[in-house]
């Protein structure tokens, strides 16, 4: 393409403007880089990036009315079928137990169900409906104690093997080795971590006597650790509880679904700050520990 601009020609390629004389004999015109105009990235003709943004609006909409409508399915059909054929009698079951009974049993099964690699969840919830929060903590923390005791000690019967597995999986087992390291404290904060994080808490009682640290720590950072997990986990029987009571004999009313609902949220919500947390600390001691061997070596 040429424009004509008095004794000059103006010739436009794709790469180049080209400055030649008008009455030359075609030699050499001075070559001058082309400048790009800068394009919108808005995304075509007119509004295309308000067309994304609607568009990430009405997926947001979809799908907040879509959970919407499976808690309301769940409240009105599927919670309360449930509720009545399952729950309700499990707990008109649990109520034939006295007190005395029930305290027995939720500490035996707490203090032998980690030792079979069974979950002590069901235990702290018939605790929580039972005994409430005052109680019903006092109960899981001793069981939690001796439950978390007798595998240690197992353990070191097989110490030698459980660190020949560790070293099968030396990313994963950096982590909880982190608890063998240090005096009472530090020892202590790294058990309260890894039993904090999502760390599996049933394989974590026998490897831990593998990573050297000692019985001490170990136990005290388990107490800690598991306080958060604990009171969730009795304001789940606690909620089964009243929603139980509720549904045989008066219903809730709105007031009270959405405090109590709101209660779980706060609670759980609270626990998984706590997690992340305990997650983004350990990480960190993780990385402390890495930098402090790379310059030992």
């Amino acid at each position: 393409m040429t424009h004509i601009a008095g004794d000059k020609i103006l010739r436009l390629d794709r790469d180049y403007v080209e400055l030649e004389d008008g009455g030359g004999d075609g030699g050499g015109g001075e070559a001058i880089p082309e400048v790009e105009t800068p394009r919108c990235s808005c995304g075509g003709d007119g509004g295309g990036g308000g067309g994304l943004w609607w568009w990430s609006v009405v997926k947001l909409v979809l799908v907040a009315l879509f959970f919407a409508v499976m808690v309301v399915v769940f409240f009105e059909w599927i919670g309360p079928f449930i509720m009545n054929k399952e729950i309700i009698p499990t707990i008109r079951w649990i109520e034939t137990f006295s007190k005395t009974k029930l305290a027995f049993l939720i500490f035996g099964s707490l203090a032998i169900f980690p030792t079979l690699l069974l979950p002590s969840s069901p235990s702290m919830w018939v605790a929580g409906m039972t005994f409430g929060y005052g109680y019903g903590f006092l109960l899981t923390i001793a069981g939690v104690a001796i439950g978390v005791s007798v595998p240690y000690l197992i353990g070191s019967l097989f110490y030698h093997r459980i660190q020949a597995w560790l070293d099968r999986y030396p990313k994963n087992a950096s982590v909880i080795r982190l608890a063998g390291e240090g005096g009472f404290l530090n020892q202590s904060q790294a058990v309260m971590l890894i039993r904090i994080a999502p760390f599996p808490y049933i394989i974590y009682n026998y490897c831990a006597v593998a990573t050297d640290v000692k019985y001490g720590p170990y136990l005290a950072g388990t107490l800690v650790g598991v306080v958060p997990e604990i009171f969730l986990t009795l304001y789940t029987g606690i909620l089964i509880q009243t929603l139980a009571n509720a549904s045989a004999e008066q219903p809730l009313s709105a007031t009270q679904i959405i405090c109590t609902v709101a209660g779980f949220c706060l609670t759980a919500a609270a626990t998984f700050v706590v997690t992340l947390f305990a997650k983004k600390r350990l990480r960190t001691l993780h990385m402390e520990d890495g930098l402090l061997l790379d310059g030992a070596t």
